[in-house]
């Protein structure tokens, strides 16, 4: 999965952990509170991972763009 993607889901993930939280909270439902944090922090790992995944590209990009500039 590309690091565009990661970001996405990453953002789904993260919006629906909170809303499952906000409703858990209203209907006093601690099971579905507990499910929107895991989720929520599933998404924010998710996120963590694209970006780390665009960094690396972009390293390798310098890298291969500075080693073309020697030869």
């Amino acid at each position: 999965m590309g690091s565009t993607a990661d970001k996405i889901k990453g953002t789904a993930n993260e919006a629906i952990g909170k809303a499952k939280q906000g409703i858990g909270e209203a209907t006093g439902n601690d099971r579905l509170q507990g499910e929107g944090a895991v989720q929520e922090i599933k998404g924010k790992g998710q996120k963590a991972m694209g970006d780390a995944k665009q960094a690396a590209r972009e390293a390798v990009d310098k890298a291969a763009a500075a080693a073309n500039k020697n030869l």
